[in-house]
């Protein structure tokens, strides 16, 4: 059964969807978001249907479209500038010994693996920054806001600093994912984008998507037993 694409909020060129994890944006044609939210709206409602930023196929959460071309040139201007406030809820193994803290390795413009995820060849700045929200026996429920925009950048910084994702099948471990797959029946990826804001002629647009997906949310409250 095909999932049913909710929009959050809509504007002048513009809609923004909540996007489920584990399907693709729009590389996957007539399965992946777009391609299903289109066949919803018709044939000629919009003149476009593009995704304004990257959002992983793995990853849920908000995601902005542009309507129009136009709009798309503008906002996509905002987040190449960093004009866009970005923030995610991310569910990572292990605790942390501070509150809050900053990830600033520099990264490769293309992804990185398990066993480098710098990436290889030039690296430029990447900046993350984390704050705790709660945690469990096993896992850390962070807030994390986006500075830059290099590929899977939340995703490798947390590799980087001993705290990868959890259920990440690019970056975490073969065991982890293993335990998690069969004792756990969990398959998803803890990285939910649930804050965007942004300047939208002249007033401020805030759109937030808190809860956690449901699968994440079991996964968490179930590790606190």
């Amino acid at each position: 059964m095909e999932k049913k694409i909710k929009i959050i909020e809509h504007g002048q060129g513009w809609i923004c969807l909540e996007k489920p994890g584990g399907m693709s944006v729009h590389n996957d044609p007539g399965r992946d978001l777009l391609s299903g939210f289109q066949k919803n709206l018709g044939p000629g409602i919009t003149e476009i249907l593009q995704p304004v930023h990257r959002l992983d196929k793995e990853t849920s959460g908000l995601l902005l479209v542009a309507t129009d071309r136009g709009t798309l040139t503008g906002l996509s201007d905002l987040f190449a500038g960093g004009k866009v406030t970005k923030r995610y809820k991310a569910l990572v193994h292990g605790h942390f010994d501070q509150d809050q803290g900053t990830w600033d390795t520099p990264l490769t413009k293309s992804a990185g693996g398990r066993t480098d995820p710098r990436g290889r060849g030039k690296r430029v700045k990447a900046l993350t920054r984390y704050r705790v929200l709660d945690h469990s026996t096993h896992y850390t429920l962070l807030d994390v806001e986006l500075f830059t925009g290099r590929k899977h950048q939340i995703r490798r910084h947390a590799k980087l600093a001993g705290h990868p994702v959890v259920g990440d099948s690019r970056y975490g471990s073969p065991r982890a994912l293993e335990f998690l797959k069969t004792e756990k029946q969990f398959e998803s990826m803890g990285l939910h984008s649930y804050f965007l804001s942004f300047k939208d002629k002249g007033r401020t647009v805030t759109l937030e998507l808190p809860d956690l997906p449901p699968e994440i949310e079991r996964l968490f409250e179930s590790d606190k037993a």
